[in-house]
Formats: structure tokens, C-alpha cells, sequence
């Protein structure tokens, strides 16, 4: 049996399966990506010897947590063979310590052969946020509002281009209307252990596309060496008339319900200016979604040109478009810098 640090970790998690035996709370939390949850203690189990622990020490906590584990002994080696039929897998807790060892030992005398992740889950969330402080390089496809910015990312991995989609993996596209007809979030952890998932899959020595975002996406951010690289990293500027975004975005809120969308102006409604709202409210009640989404699209347009002026890219580049044509505006981006 041996240990292996985060990265060796990972490595072999590329062709053998990972179980995590931590509880399915803290899997909930976050966890490696791809990893299976078998957990040795429930939540409240895991409540419980930790209450022992503290109160009247180890060995009590040990003979509690024998009293959980021995009832499942069997289920353990069950699950473990249908998920590693060839009976080589990877197991982790959170510090590497008596629960993944605990498994490994059971799993390793019914013929398993079991490799174990030193330091365990909270050496790989070390490991996480060390990562993206490392030397990649990032272009940023900025515009305002309504330009398509992610229909554009998306042809870019098209024609060949590395992508990153940032809003795919927080599944929020960053604005109050951002969480209409998306997955739930996940949690803050989980977003950085998925984004450094989606990072190692690319090539480090060429350029990786990503789209311009605030720090927050909903309610996840983006983690503090990435959003450095993204700060000076060279700015693709895409403009495109204001009628053209406008029709663009009345298609693609569309399909909303009228009460997401109202909730969603409520949110901004002190940002907009009682005017404002109240104008874009009774707007959309008549079902004149243009002049609703062009007042909403100036408050938006004012905090996209208030937060772009706090960036210092090393390099900016412009692409005008008359027309919303993604997959020549991803082609013309290429040709910006060639």
C-alpha cells in the first residue's frame, strides 16, 4: 500500500477509480472530482465519535466507530467490486488517517490492491489553490452584455481553441438573471476543485480562452491565482450594436417564467432607479420585452464599463460586429493576434 501526494494521486485517478469514505455531508462540500462517496460513518455517526473523541478520548471514539463500521463490513467489499472490478482502486478521507486506512485494510484482505492519498482530502484542497498559481496563460473575451460572449467561447473550442467556460462550471451566468434555466451552484469548494479539473485537461503551453467575469458568479468566486492571471491577461473586446444584443437576449430569456423575471428585476430594482424599474417592470407586464431589456441593459452597461476600467490588461484587442454571427466572431478573434 502506498501514499501518494496529490498529484501522483491524480495522476493514477486517470485510470483507476478513487473512493471517498468521508462522510456524505463533507463529500457534499466538495470532493476530487470523479471520486465515488462510500461512506464509512453517516453525518450523525460521524457526530457522535467525534463527540466521543473530544469528551472521553480515542479509544471510546475507536470502539464506538467499530460499533458502526461492523454492520457494514460486507456492503464496503460489495460496493468496492463493482466499482473497481479489477480490484485496484485509490481511497482518501480528509487527513488521510484511520478511516482510509481502516478501508484500505479491509479492502486490501478481501484481494484489493489499494493506494492511498497522503495527507488525504485536505492536502488535495492545498494542493487545489497552489495550482492555480501556476504558469499557464489566459485570453479574455470581454463585451458587454447581449454580445454572446459564451456562444463565442464555445465556436472558439470549435475551431480548436482552448476553452474554459467559467459560467458552465458555476452554472450561473453572472448577472441577477444568471441562475434562470441553470443547474443549482455548487458549493464555493466544489467550483475551485472543478475548475482545476477542467484546467489539467489542457495544454499549459498554449493560450486558454476564458470570458470576462466579476470575482463572484452567483455565489461562487473565482479562485485568487486565477482571477490574477485573468486580470492582466491579454482583453478581446467584442462590440456589437445595442439593437442587436437587445434582440439576442429577448430570445434568450424568452423561455423564462414571468415570475423568475420579476424576482429577478426586484433584485436589482435599487440599482436600476425607481424609475427605472417601474418602467421596465410595466414593460415586461405588457409583454414589450425590448423596452424592458434595454432599460435593464443600461444599468448593466454602465457596471460592465465600471468594472472594466478597474482592469489593467498588458494587451486590448477590438473585434466590431455589425450582426450576431458567433462562429465568425470566433474565427475573426483568432485572426486579432495572429
Amino acid at each position: 500500500m502506498q501514499r501518494f501526494s496529490p498529484q501522483d494521486f491524480l495522476t493514477h485517478a486517470q485510470k483507476l477509480p478513487m473512493i471517498d469514505v468521508r462522510s456524505p455531508k463533507e463529500y457534499a462540500q466538495g470532493h476530487i472530482v470523479g471520486a465515488y462517496n462510500m461512506p464509512l460513518f453517516s453525518d450523525e455517526e460521524r457526530a457522535i465519535v467525534g463527540t466521543l473523541y473530544k469528551q472521553q478520548g480515542k479509544e471510546m471514539a475507536l470502539l464506538k466507530g467499530l460499533d458502526f463500521v461492523g454492520i457494514k463490513l460486507s456492503r464496503f467489499v460489495k460496493i468496492a467490486a463493482k466499482i473497481a472490478p479489477d480490484k485496484k482502486l485509490l481511497v482518501h478521507c480528509w487527513r488521510g488517517g484511520m478511516r482510509s486506512e481502516s478501508v484500505a485494510m479491509l479492502l486490501q484482505y478481501a484481494g484489493f490492491e489499494v493506494n492511498l492519498l497522503k495527507g488525504g482530502y485536505k492536502a488535495y484542497r492545498q494542493y487545489v489553490l497552489e495550482s492555480f498559481a501556476q504558469p499557464y496563460t489566459l485570453q479574455v473575451l470581454g463585451g458587454k452584455t447581449g454580445v454572446g460572449k459564451t456562444e463565442i467561447l464555445h465556436e472558439l473550442a470549435k475551431i480548436g481553441e482552448q476553452i474554459i467556460d467559467l459560467e458552465g462550471i458555476a452554472c450561473h451566468k453572472g448577472s441577477a438573471f444568471g441562475h434562470l434555466a441553470q443547474a443549482p451552484q455548487p458549493t464555493v469548494e466544489q467550483f475551485e476543485n472543478d475548475l482545476l479539473h477542467e484546467l489539467q485537461t489542457l495544454d499549459w503551453q498554449k493560450k486558454i480562452w476564458v470570458e470576462s467575469e466579476s470575482r463572484s458568479i452567483g455565489r461562487v468566486f473565482i479562485p485568487e491565482g486565477f482571477w490574477k492571471k485573468m486580470e492582466v491577461a491579454p482583453f478581446f473586446l467584442v462590440e456589437m450594436p445595442e439593437n442587436v444584443r437587445i434582440e439576442r437576449l429577448v430570445k434568450e430569456y424568452a423561455a423564462a417564467s414571468p415570475d423568475e423575471i420579476v424576482l429577478c428585476l426586484d433584485k436589482i430594482s435599487r440599482k436600476l432607479g425607481g424609475v427605472a424599474y417601474q418602467q421596465a417592470l410595466a414593460a415586461f407586464q405588457e409583454s414589450d420585452f425590448q423596452t424592458a431589456t434595454q432599460i435593464v441593459l443600461q444599468y448593466y452597461d454602465k457596471s460592465y464599463q465600471h468594472s472594466r476600467g478597474k482592469r489593467q490588461p498588458k494587451e486590448t484587442f477590438l473585434l466590431e460586429m455589425g450582426e450576431n454571427k458567433p462562429p465568425k466572431a470566433a474565427l475573426l478573434l483568432t485572426q486579432l493576434r495572429a
